[in-house]
């Protein structure tokens, strides 16, 4: 059987996507004792209870959904095809069922933003990217508290349903007629430089995160590159730099700001010359709204990972 098209592939990720989003609005702001809270590689880097059993409903809903669907996720790494034959399936047709899509990979957050979540932060999402042959083809960012659902596919990008972005009716004409900002006129996001980022670039990163204040009208670090890329694609944030990120952070983001008419440059430290490898799996990026542009925030990075790449970083 074929594997399902970039749209049944967004509408079985919104699906999941919502059977879980009860237990984390639930969660959210409850008592601390709840969540079950520890940490992972630092003091910078929470877990808690409710990532863990996200991660693990969303594996089992997708699974069920498309047998032999392989999955990589932020808690559970890599997993294989068996998810078990008491998975109970998504609101789907019924020729997915017996489809065998061993191409298909589910890149899965089941939070997005958890240092949010724990404090009570309603910046947090759940992000599941359908990658087929390797490329993000589909996905959704669900912000349960908000009600916001981004997602997207081969056909555009979507804000609770409705298209948005250059490629709408209308929306291609008004973009080539408009005038591009000044970008001192411009909102960044971004979460350079982490703790580790300050450890790695020394007092230099510091420096580069001055250069960025003085550059744009405002800069947040939000935390949560999910929800950051959406916002880019679709005009609230102007420009999102990530520097160290995972497929799993960016999977769907980077094709929301695509699939919108925005831009996305993403980096490797290991290479010089034209990157084929998808933009998913860079380790670095700057995304910028469609009818922006933000030189400052491209020489910053590209000045971060051309002084990694002398000192021997090779992701």
């Amino acid at each position: 059987m074929s594997l399902p098209s970039p749209g049944e592939l967004r509408r079985l990720a919104q699906s999941a996507a919502t059977a879980c989003a009860p237990r984390l609005v639930e969660a959210f702001r409850a008592e601390p004792d709840g969540l079950q809270l520890s940490t992972k590689r630092n003091t910078h880097d929470l877990v808690t209870v409710h990532d863990r059993a996200t991660e693990d409903e969303l594996v089992r809903l997708l699974g069920a959904a498309v047998p032999g669907s392989r999955f990589v996720g932020e808690e559970g790494g890599a997993r294989g095809t068996d998810t078990g034959h008491d998975a109970g399936p998504l609101t789907s047709p019924g020729p997915l069922a017996t489809s065998t899509p061993d191409r298909l990979e589910w890149i899965v957050d089941p939070i997005d933003g958890t240092a949010n979540f724990a404090h009570g932060f309603a910046m947090f999402s759940i992000s599941i990217a359908a990658a087929v042959d390797g490329e993000v083809v589909a996905g959704v960012v669900l912000d349960p508290v908000n009600g916001l659902e981004f997602s997207a596919d081969d056909a555009g990008a979507y804000l609770n349903g409705e298209r948005f972005g250059a490629a709408c009716a209308g929306d291609a004409a008004a973009a080539d007629a408009a005038v591009t900002p000044d970008e001192s006129a411009l909102n960044l996001v971004t979460s350079y430089p982490s703790a580790e980022a300050l450890t790695v670039d020394g007092p230099v990163a510091l420096e580069r995160f001055g250069r960025l204040v003085d550059s744009y009208a405002t800069v947040r670090r939000t935390v949560s590159g999910a929800l950051e890329l959406a916002y880019t694609a679709i005009g609230w944030a102007d420009v999102t730099l990530g520097v160290d990120t995972n497929p799993w952070d960016v999977g769907v983001g980077q094709l929301l700001v695509r699939r919108a008419g925005g831009h996305y440059l993403g980096l490797f430290y290991d290479t010089h010359g034209p990157e084929r490898r998808p933009a998913h799996l860079a380790p670095c990026y700057v995304a910028v709204a469609p009818g922006r542009t933000a030189p400052t925030a491209v020489r910053v990075l590209e000045e971060t990972v051309a002084v990694r790449r002398a000192a021997g970083y090779t992701r």
